[in-house]
C-alpha cells in the first residue's frame, strides 16, 4: 500500500504537539486585537483550558437554569445554529414550531382558546416579563385616556421580585410598589396588595416561585381579593403571573392549583423555557389570555427578506435552536415525562431538607413541598452564628472549595437582617449527588467546630460567590 505522506511530513505530524506550538509558548492576546491568524487547534485548546476555571455547572446549586441536556438536544442545536429566529419568511418551519409551542403552553395553562392565543418566544423570562408589563401599561393608559383621565403616574404591585422587574419599572417609567417583608411573611399576600392598589395600578404581579425563598405566591387569593375590590369600588386590576419557574412545575405536579388562565383576572403569563422547561439557555415565553389582552400598538408588521410578519418581542435577531429544543422536549416528555422528572427533583429537595435539618443549627424555611413552591430548599441559622462562630457565608465559602455553589444572601427590605442559604434541585441533581453534598456539609460543620471562625465572612466578601 502506497503512503500519502513523506517521512518528513509524518515526522512533523508526530512532533506537532499543541502545547509545544509557537502559539502556546507565549501568552495569547488579552486586550489588543490580534494581528495574525493562528492554528484553530491551538486556539481551541487555549480557550477550552480557560473555560475549566469556570468550575462545574452541574455543582452550581445557585442557578435556576438547566445545566444538563441529552444528546438529541445537542444535535438539534447544531442543526439550528445558523437559523435566525426572526426571519420567519426564510425559516417558516421554525416559525411554525414556535407557534405550536405557544399554543401548547396556552393549553397547559388552561387558556379558554389555546389555538387563538397570542404569545411568543423570547431570549429569556426577563424579556417575556417586560412584554407582559408593557401590555399592562398600554391597556391601562388606553382606558385612562378613553375616560379623559391622566395617565402619567402608572404603578405596579409585586412581592419580593427578581431584578428584571426593577429594570422594567426604571426603563418604562412605572412606579414599582414592592411589598416589603415583615416578620415571618416572606412573600406577598392579599392584604398587603390591597393596601397599595389605586386607580393608577396597571397590574399586580405574583411570582410562582420567588427567587429568594422559592415559594409560590398566592395567585388565587390575590385574584379573589381583587374581585372583591372591583365589586366594592369598580377598580378592575389585572394580574400578570411571573411563572419563570413554577409555570413549568405546577401544571405537572399540582394540577389542581389555580394560578393560571382559569382565573379570568390573569391576563398574561411569562416563563423560562431554560429553567424547569428543560430547554438549553436561553429561551423564555410569554402568553396572553386572549388576543385583546395584547395591545395592537405593541405589534409591529416587519418586512424582512421579502416577507411581511408581525413581531412583538424586544429583541430582533436571535438563534432558533432553543425553540426547536423546547418543542422537542414537549413532544418527547409530554405531561407524563415532565411530571416524572419534576417529581424526582421534589423528592430530592425534600430529602436534602430533612437531612440538612439534622446536621447543624439550621432551621428549614422551605422544604421543597410541591404544593407551596419549586424543587428547592432554604434555611437559616437558628442563632446569629453557629457552633464555631461561622455564618452561612462561611459555610458557602467552605463548600465552594469542593466545587459546590450553595449561595448565602440577605433578604430584601425590610428583612435584611435575615440571612438564608438556598439549594435549587434541577434535572440532573440526582439523589446520589445530594448524598455527596450532605457529606460535604457535614464535614464543613465538623471543620468549623474544630477550627472556630474568629472573623466571620461579611456579605460584601461573599458577594462574589452568590449568583442567581
Amino acid at each position: 500500500m502506497t503512503s500519502h505522506h513523506s517521512g518528513r511530513e509524518l515526522r512533523n505530524e508526530i512532533l506537532d504537539d499543541v502545547y509545544s506550538s509557537s502559539d502556546l509558548l507565549k501568552q495569547l492576546p488579552k486586550v489588543h486585537f490580534p494581528k495574525a491568524e493562528r492554528d484553530p487547534r491551538h486556539v481551541f485548546a487555549a480557550v477550552r483550558d480557560e473555560l475549566m476555571l469556570d468550575g462545574n455547572s452541574r455543582q452550581n446549586l445557585a442557578t435556576f437554569c438547566q445545566t444538563w441536556v441529552d444528546d438529541e438536544i445537542q444535535n438539534l442545536m447544531s442543526l439550528s445554529i445558523d437559523k435566525n429566529m426572526i426571519d420567519k419568511d426564510e425559516y417558516p418551519q421554525t416559525a411554525e414550531i414556535e407557534a405550536r409551542c405557544v399554543h401548547m403552553l396556552a393549553d397547559l395553562w388552561n387558556s379558554p382558546d389555546p389555538q387563538g392565543t397570542l404569545g411568543c418566544s423570547t431570549v429569556g423570562s426577563s424579556e417575556a416579563a417586560m412584554l407582559g408589563g408593557l401590555a399592562l401599561k398600554w391597556q391601562w393608559r388606553a382606558k385612562r385616556k378613553a375616560a379623559g383621565l391622566p395617565a402619567d403616574k402608572p404603578n405596579m404591585i409585586c412581592g419580593p421580585v427578581q431584578i428584571c422587574w426593577h429594570k422594567f419599572a426604571r426603563y418604562f417609567d412605572v412606579e414599582l410598589r414592592e411589598i416589603p417583608l415583615e416578620g415571618d411573611r416572606l412573600i406577598m399576600n392579599p392584604e398587603e396588595v390591597l393596601k397599595r392598589v389605586d386607580e393608577n395600578t396597571i397590574g399586580v404581579v405574583p411570582t410562582l416561585g420567588v427567587t429568594f425563598t422559592c415559594q409560590y405566591e398566592p395567585v388565587k387569593a390575590v385574584s379573589d381579593a381583587l374581585d372583591e375590590l372591583q365589586r366594592e369600588t369598580g377598580l378592575d386590576i389585572p394580574i400578570h403571573v411571573d411563572g419563570a419557574s413554577g409555570a413549568f412545575l405546577a401544571p405537572f405536579c399540582v394540577p389542581a392549583l389555580e394560578w393560571d388562565f382559569r382565573l379570568p383576572r390573569v391576563k398574561s403569563i411569562n416563563t423560562s423555557g431554560h429553567k424547569f422547561g428543560l430547554a438549553p439557555l436561553g429561551v423564555g415565553w410569554v402568553v396572553w389570555r386572549e388576543a385583546d389582552d395584547l395591545p395592537k400598538e405593541l405589534i409591529f408588521d416587519v418586512n424582512y427578506l421579502g416577507g411581511d410578519m408581525p413581531t412583538f418581542a424586544l429583541n430582533f435577531s436571535r438563534p432558533g435552536g432553543q425553540v426547536i429544543a423546547q418543542y422537542y422536549n414537549f413532544l418527547r416528555l409530554g405531561r407524563e415525562g415532565y411530571r416524572k422528572i419534576h417529581t424526582a427533583c421534589y423528592e430530592t429537595a425534600q430529602f436534602l431538607a430533612k437531612e440538612i435539618g439534622k446536621i447543624g443549627p439550621f432551621e428549614i424555611l422551605f422544604d421543597g413541598d410541591s404544593r407551596d413552591g419549586i424543587p428547592a430548599l432554604c434555611w437559616k441559622l437558628k442563632e446569629e452564628q453557629g457552633i464555631g462562630g461561622y455564618t452561612l457565608y462561611d459555610l458557602a465559602d467552605r463548600l465552594r472549595s469542593r466545587g459546590w455553589q450553595v449561595p448565602a444572601y440577605s433578604m430584601p427590605a425590610d428583612r435584611q437582617d435575615l440571612v438564608i442559604q438556598r439549594i435549587l434541585v434541577r434535572h440532573g441533581v440526582s439523589y446520589d449527588l445530594a448524598c455527596l453534598l450532605i457529606d460535604d456539609i457535614r464535614r464543613s460543620v465538623e471543620f468549623f467546630a474544630q477550627h472556630p471562625v474568629t472573623l466571620p465572612m461579611t456579605p460584601d466578601e461573599a458577594a462574589g460567590f452568590n449568583h442567581n
